[in-house]
């Protein structure tokens, strides 16, 4: 057998666990290697590659496709692996008394920056060919074990976080809002509960409840973005820097991949139980 398939990728499962449920829903499929390309994080969802049989030995080639996603960043907190799904590390640097460091870009009412230019420059600062490290948690591995291993042992201090070329080729801001606490809180309650596997949700979840329990703010900035980039650009890592440059911090909340070269988010394909 040699077939590639698009399929939506929903949040909360890894890749692996998408296999396994193409499997079970294709049982032609139930013998065959299944590969994929282009990894997508728990909380990502949208278009991805499976490659099935013979396909499997073509993964390169659908590897180097360039992709295209939205995502939505959250300013003022700051998590290790860079979006809700980790554990929320102290600001930095201090909050001000009203909510965010003072390099903060100043917002109105209506979630529009008054000063009207941070966010366009670092975008503009982003595109075209650049070296990104890899984010503690990945998947990358250093010395035989995958980097998430040594972010969670604690180790990361005896090893040299790798990096990689990438080139961004669009990088769009889409609009800016803000989020309350409450809308927060119901947002990664929700994200958390449709997270399946080990992915440290116990304390994770404790984390969140002592932060909303005394938060620095009662209202946070967020802001939309597309983005058209070379394989391998790690888009929380991007949202991650963009937070280090404001000096509030920034987390991803959503992360959708609408296309993988030619292989549009409208043409994937859907599982019953993703409906």
């Amino acid at each position: 057998m040699n077939k590639l398939l698009n399929v939506y990728k929903p949040i909360g499962i890894t890749p692996y666990q998408l296999i396994q449920q193409v499997k079970e829903h294709f049982p032609e499929y139930k013998d065959e290697p299944i590969g994929f390309a282009g990894r997508l994080d728990p909380l990502a969802h949208g278009v991805m590659l499976l490659m099935v049989g013979e396909a499997t030995k073509e993964r390169e080639q659908y590897l180097n496709l360039p992709k295209t996603y939205e995502f939505e960043a959250l300013f003022g907190i700051e998590t290790d692996t860079y979006d809700l799904l980790g554990m929320i590390k102290s600001p930095h640097p201090p909050l001000t008394k009203g909510g965010v460091a003072s390099s903060y870009p100043s917002f109105s009412k209506g979630g529009v920056p008054q000063d009207g230019g941070f966010l366009h420059k670092f975008i503009k600062s982003k595109l075209g060919k650049q070296i990104q490290p890899y984010p503690p948690f990945s998947s990358k591995t250093v010395q035989g074990k995958p980097l998430f291993w040594w972010a969670k042992s604690n180790k990361l201090s005896e090893i040299k976080i790798p990096e990689r070329a990438i080139e961004i080729f669009d990088f769009t801001l889409v609009q800016q809002d803000t989020l309350t606490l409450e809308e927060l809180q119901h947002l990664v309650n929700k994200s958390l509960a449709r997270v399946e596997g080990d992915f440290r949700q116990h304390d994770i979840r404790t984390a969140w409840t002592h932060l909303f329990l005394k938060p620095p703010v009662n209202t946070f900035q967020t802001a939309s973005f597309t983005l058209t980039c070379s394989s391998g650009t790690y888009v929380r890592g991007l949202v991650h820097e963009l937070g280090r440059m404001l000096g509030a911090g920034a987390v991803t909340i959503e992360i959708l991949r609408t296309s993988v070269g030619n292989y549009a988010l409208k043409d994937s394909l859907k599982l019953d139980k993703q409906a």
